[in-house]
């Protein structure tokens, strides 16, 4: 491992966790198997599947952001990153199968330390993404919304009564499903 980096990822995150052991493993991982490093434009895009610690390492290590668009979030709690290769069209997915028990590691530390140096077959499954890599990221033109006068991007603004309001000023609907 390269303690160097993970040090400089600890500082880019705010403090040394599992969470953020487990972005930094799969990272390297996506890195080893793609061969790719880091993304100065959309070169390289990231699915994540969470919005946990790991997301931090995944900035850090890969230059993956949102602000850029090449990191995009899936909600579906899994401890997974879908890491693609635009200019090579690699791609993998990777996913933290680890489980700690009581037992096994008393606390954060241990089980910190077990991510970092663990065979990383023992706690992440490597396989395909099951779905392409998003488009580009697109700039949207801005839409001054008529009730609060706030800007929203034009594919984020609604119709409610004639009048165009933001997601923040539409009113929700639901029919209770």
């Amino acid at each position: 491992m390269d303690t160097e980096t993970w040090q400089r990822c600890v500082e880019f995150h705010g403090h040394a966790c599992p969470g953020l052991a487990i972005g930094y493993r799969a990272v390297k991982i996506a890195q080893e198997k793609m061969g790719t490093c880091f993304s100065k434009d959309e070169e390289l895009v990231c699915v994540t599947e969470n919005d946990a610690c790991g997301v931090d390492a995944v900035q850090f290590l890969t230059g993956c952001t949102f602000g850029k668009g090449n990191l995009v979030y899936r909600d579906t709690g899994k401890q997974a990153f879908s890491f693609f290769d635009r200019r090579t069209d690699k791609r993998v997915r990777v996913i933290f199968k680890g489980r700690f028990s009581d037992e096994e590691y008393q606390d954060r530390d241990a089980i910190e330390k077990a991510i970092l140096t663990l065979d990383a077959d023992d706690l992440f499954a490597v396989a395909e993404p099951s779905f392409t890599p998003p488009a580009n990221a697109r700039i949207f033109r801005n839409v001054v919304c008529e009730n609060c006068g706030e800007a929203a991007p034009e594919h984020k603004i609604r119709i409610h009564e004639g009048r165009k309001v933001c997601l923040d000023c539409f009113p929700d609907y639901s029919r209770g499903w």
